[in-house]
């Protein structure tokens, strides 16, 4: 009952949200706007999502070359900031003074940078792996390469 009070107290903008989202939906069957006038192909493709990189300009990769991509970028920025992590400990030793406090916190610190480097290599092997034994099992020529060109 909470939850419906809630909703009634922004009826309008919810109103106004649902015109919108509508009209976004609607808007290529309002202008008359086919699926062969944006350049699909229906005979050929179920859905009319084959050549949807032309009619948008987002790309000529494939939704695995994309994923994969996505993948190694996200392992690549962890990787990073593990390293960083390794960088401040040696930083807090060598700045440390003499305190054995500053010398243990970055011990702590290197020691937690490497197995966390540890995990985002052993991840990355993994998934890269699992990337290439699924494009051979659905013989996708997308280009992912394996784990020999590492």
């Amino acid at each position: 009952m909470y939850l419906l009070t809630k909703l009634a107290k922004h009826k309008a903008i919810l109103t106004l949200a649902a015109m919108l989202v509508m009209g976004l939906a609607l808007a290529p069957t309002a202008m008359g706007q086919t699926s062969t006038n944006l350049g699909f192909d229906p005979d050929n493709d179920t859905f009319g999502i084959t050549d949807l990189s032309n009619s948008t300009k987002l790309g000529k990769q494939t939704l695995q070359q994309t994923v994969g991509n996505l993948i190694n970028v996200g392992l690549g920025l962890l990787g990073i900031i593990a390293v960083v992590i390794v960088l401040t400990g040696g930083f807090k030793i060598m700045t440390a003074g003499g305190s054995d406090e500053k010398v243990a916190e970055g011990r702590k610190l290197i020691t937690s940078g490497a197995l966390g480097l540890a995990v985002i290599l052993a991840s990355f092997a993994i998934v890269r792996f699992i990337l290439n034994a699924l494009a051979v099992s659905t013989d996708f020529q997308g280009g992912l390469g394996n784990l020999n060109d590492l």
